[in-house]
């Protein structure tokens, strides 16, 4: 089962909402609706995903810019559709039946492109080889504008969506639509 809620930053604080992601398939389906519940062009909006426990993914909206994504425990976010959703955006497997058009050397790369390199962002590497990591994926500063460090994000407990809530000054607001 699934928990998901809209947070929209206004000038008058947050304003919350519970949301059915039935008609959401893909992250810019996500990033849509989340610009649909800012009451201004322009407004920050997080919207929560939580699945019973196991996992929990954060998106942030900030008016037309790309979406950032922040996802608890990847491995076990990809045992769920929404979760799937967001660790492949995070990967860079999109559409993993497209890599089967292209031909590739045995090394992994096309005929001719360089060996990729040795300090390459871990999270496209652990993409593009088919791995999912076990733990954290996506942005942790997601939330350090708003008084939530990266460290204090990746230690947050039972009750994650509650503390981070809490954190942001939005406490009240994510209880009222739980």
């Amino acid at each position: 089962m699934y928990f998901a809620a809209l947070l929209a930053r206004t000038e008058d604080g947050w304003e919350a909402s519970d949301t059915e992601l039935d008609d959401v398939e893909t992250l810019a389906d996500l990033a849509d609706l989340a610009r649909e519940a800012a009451a201004d062009e322009g407004e920050t909006v997080l919207v929560f995903i939580e699945q019973e426990d196991a996992w929990f993914g954060l998106v942030r909206v900030d008016g037309e810019d790309d979406p950032r994504v922040y996802v608890s425990d990847a491995a076990a976010a990809t045992r769920s559709s929404y979760g799937e959703m967001l660790t492949a955006e995070l990967l860079g497997d999109d559409d993993p039946d497209s890599e089967l058009d292209e031909l590739v050397d045995l090394d992994g790369t096309e005929d001719g492109e360089p060996e990729p390199a040795a300090d390459e962002d871990e999270d496209a590497a652990a993409g593009s080889a088919g791995i999912v990591p076990a733990g954290p994926l996506g942005d942790g500063r997601i939330l350090a504008d708003l008084g939530l460090s990266e460290r204090e994000l990746r230690a947050v407990t039972d009750d994650a969506l509650g503390e981070i809530a809490e954190a942001i000054g939005a406490a009240d607001i994510l209880e009222a639509v739980r």
